[in-house]
């Protein structure tokens, strides 16, 4: 049987939500590194350049999804 989100305590679920969060905080590090890599050649690859910018600008939108979702439970 599933665990519905009801049998979780608030603080049960902002810790799985930081969880993640942090998860995604490390997939930042790592674009950021990527972008650092890609920029580093005397001729970068424009498309990846973008797609490393978009994966980030993704994250970062995970992230605040995330950070949305957490602040009520924190509230309570």
């Amino acid at each position: 049987m599933p665990i519905t989100p009801d049998v979780l305590s608030n603080d049960e679920k902002v810790n799985i939500i930081n969880q993640h969060i942090r998860s995604l905080r490390f997939a930042q590090y790592n674009a950021d590194l990527d972008l650092i890599e890609a920029n580093a050649v005397s001729n970068p690859d424009a498309v990846s350049v973008s797609e490393i910018n978009s994966r980030k600008t993704a994250i970062a939108a995970r992230i605040a999804a995330l950070d949305a979702e957490k602040a009520p439970l924190e509230e309570e």
